[in-house]
């Protein structure tokens, strides 16, 4: 009987190492390569962070909300949003690495490979989500100057809703790139369909007081259920439309789907040439 349980368990761990250990790769090599890039780390973090403070700035208190006192000013309502903005750059900007993989025949090597194409979504996925969860707890670093000082549980729960926010967006941002041969053409979709979709997401106004449309919209937009989520969390006793349990089985819900549809992807396109 201890044979036979051997002989069954050994197919189980060499299955499982061959997914894990090409996808571990992979996520390091994600890690390894953005770093390596010290212009395009200071642009994920710049660009939003100078965002919010010239359309905070800029809004000061004109802007008023009824997500309570402690959000008057427009630089604290918006800073949900502006940690969404920054989390949505790295997550959709990585994977640009798919198209250039591409380009350098790197990906034609792996799609050849004895390797499950499991192990290359999650890989990707996972190292995009790894960067883009880092930027935007980085940018936690400034909650205190907009009046939110973080308990541990806090920061966790934060952690989590960044989490799979990044998660999502990057399997997204992993569909995206994966048929296209050309970085102009995935740039063409982000600004036509991703940033419109912050845009909707109750970062810049609040979904109550939106035209009708525009609420269903936003309704329907599931980067809005991370907003929701994260001023809930970083602004206590603070309204919004979406209870925290709610907005996270969402969130995982999107991460699950988008996941999903990037390996559907990456299985659909079998027999792609290279470039």
């Amino acid at each position: 009987m201890a044979t036979q349980a051997t002989t069954l368990t050994r197919p189980m761990a060499s299955a499982s190492a061959g997914v894990l250990l090409p996808a571990f790769t992979l996520w390091w090599r994600e890690i390894v390569r953005f770093y390596r890039q010290p212009g395009r780390v200071v642009g994920v973090l710049a660009s939003p962070l100078v965002f919010w403070l010239v359309l905070g700035s800029g809004f000061g208190n004109s802007f008023r909300s009824s997500a309570g006192p402690s959000q008057q000013h427009y630089l604290d309502y918006s800073y949900p949003g502006t940690l969404i903005l920054i989390v949505l750059f790295t997550s959709i900007f990585t994977m640009m690495s798919v198209i250039e993989d591409r380009k350098e025949g790197f990906l034609l090597s792996v799609l050849v490979a004895p390797v499950p194409r499991t192990a290359i979504v999650l890989g990707k996925v996972l190292g995009g989500t790894t960067l883009s969860a880092i930027q935007g707890m980085i940018f936690l670093i400034l909650a205190p100057f907009t009046g939110v000082h973080l308990e541990l549980l806090q920061v966790l729960l934060v952690g989590v809703v960044v989490f799979l926010v990044s998660f999502a967006l990057t399997a997204l941002g992993f569909a995206i790139a994966w048929p296209m041969d050309s970085s102009q053409a995935f740039h063409g979709i982000v600004n036509l369909f991703l940033i419109p979709l912050w845009l909707l997401s109750g970062a810049l106004f609040p979904m109550d007081g939106a035209s009708g449309w525009i609420r269903a919209l936003m309704y329907v937009n599931p980067l809005t259920y991370g907003v929701s989520a994260l001023r809930a969390l970083l602004y206590p006793g603070a309204e919004t439309n979406f209870a925290i349990p709610s907005a996270m089985a969402t969130l995982v819900l999107f991460s699950v789907f988008m996941f999903g549809l990037a390996f559907l992807m990456v299985n659909r396109r079998t027999t792609r040439p290279a470039a």
